[in-house]
């Protein structure tokens, strides 16, 4: 039998590097790429050292490699996403864009059009044949590191061209495994930052992006009352308490971005809660399509550690999901991930908390 072609996402870390290790050793053969996506001395996870990195890794893994070039889809489907979302009051998630539209969907064409069977990653999750013929993710065997949240959104076709070997270890195993194996990755540190803003001003990068500052605007509360200017509405996202400059007298919350007014409305911790959400740019994944009301466990941010709520559909690509207990700073623009025990239901892009 022909042994099945798989091409690894490689971004220079130990967990994609292991990856394919753990695949050449089942038998497949392995073909490394690391994906060009962004300006190379200042991106981190496929920068210049990255691809050095994942060569030297691939070299001592004796299988071929390759850089591909994705700047255009990932300029299009992520950063441009990214500041369209900050620049609508809406705080977006760029890693769950850039794994649907670039590593997958991008990767995968690409991938299939050189004659791989498969594409793989490092991420900590596994991919399960249902018995109702559907795919789905199931979390990762080390729920700490599990990164299921990030990947809601990937489609069956592309669920049944993936491996996910990684899934099934924890990262001291991964690590372990490098240093048996003699990889020279074996102890480097993860990325925490998103790519392609390494330093973490998100506002700064928009306003050098879109080449002008943004305008200045008012602290509201609530009932509208004025409490001072703000810096602009990319600085703040919904939940936030540091770096908001204001003394209430008691801990404020940005409880809600308006942008067709350039407010920031301010509250209490009590007032950043609600029990509602609403979402849609809905994908489902372990069933076919939502069909009445389901009681759910979900996630309403990569580290929330999730709760249960009811959910139902309100429209053809929306529904409304009740929790059980009231939630702190539900943030329009994050997903909303559904659990049905460890297996992905589906999810969707929150719109608002009422």
């Amino acid at each position: 039998m022909e042994k099945k072609t798989v091409v690894v996402g490689m971004s220079g870390g130990v967990d994609s590097s292991v990856a394919a290790f753990l695949l050449k050793e089942q038998g497949y053969r392995v073909i490394g790429v690391t994906m060009e996506i962004w300006k190379e001395e200042e991106n981190r996870c496929c920068g210049l050292s990255a691809i050095e990195d994942a060569r030297r890794v691939a070299f001592d893994l004796d299988i071929p490699y390759y850089v591909m070039n994705f700047r255009k889809e990932f300029r299009e489907n992520v950063v441009d996403y990214f500041i369209d979302e900050y620049l609508h009051g809406r705080t977006p998630n760029p890693c769950i864009a850039c794994n649907r539209y670039v590593k997958w969907e991008s990767l995968l064409k690409r991938s299939r059009e050189i004659g791989a069977d498969y594409i793989a990653t490092g991420h900590y999750a596994r991919i399960e044949l249902l018995s109702n013929g559907r795919y789905s993710l199931k979390c990762a065997a080390a729920k700490a590191k599990d990164q299921t949240y990030a990947l809601y959104n990937l489609t069956q076709e592309q669920l049944s061209h993936t491996l996910m070997p990684v899934g099934e270890y924890s990262k001291e195993e991964i690590r372990r495994i490098a240093e048996k194996e003699g990889l020279r990755v074996a102890n480097k540190p993860d990325s925490q930052d998103i790519c392609f803003v390494p330093d973490g001003d998100y506002a700064g990068f928009i306003e050098e992006t879109v080449g002008d500052a943004l305008p200045v605007g008012n602290f509201v509360t609530l009932d509208g009352k004025i409490l001072g200017p703000h810096k602009g509405i990319t600085h703040y996202t919904v939940g936030q308490r540091k770096g908001l400059g204001l003394a209430l007298g008691y801990p404020a919350f940005v409880i809600e971005i308006r942008p067709e007014s350039n407010e920031v409305v301010i509250g209490t911790m009590e007032d950043s809660l609600s029990n509602t959400v609403r979402a849609n740019r809905l994908n489902f994944m372990s069933i076919a399509d939502l069909e009445g009301e389901l009681r759910v466990w979900a996630k309403i941010r990569y580290n929330h550690k999730g709760a249960w709520c009811r959910i139902r559909k309100t429209g053809e690509d929306e529904v409304l999901c009740t929790f059980e207990e009231p939630q702190r700073a539900i943030t329009p623009g994050q997903a909303i991930v559904f659990y049905d025990g460890d297996y992905v239901l589906g999810g969707g892009t929150i719109i608002s908390d009422k």
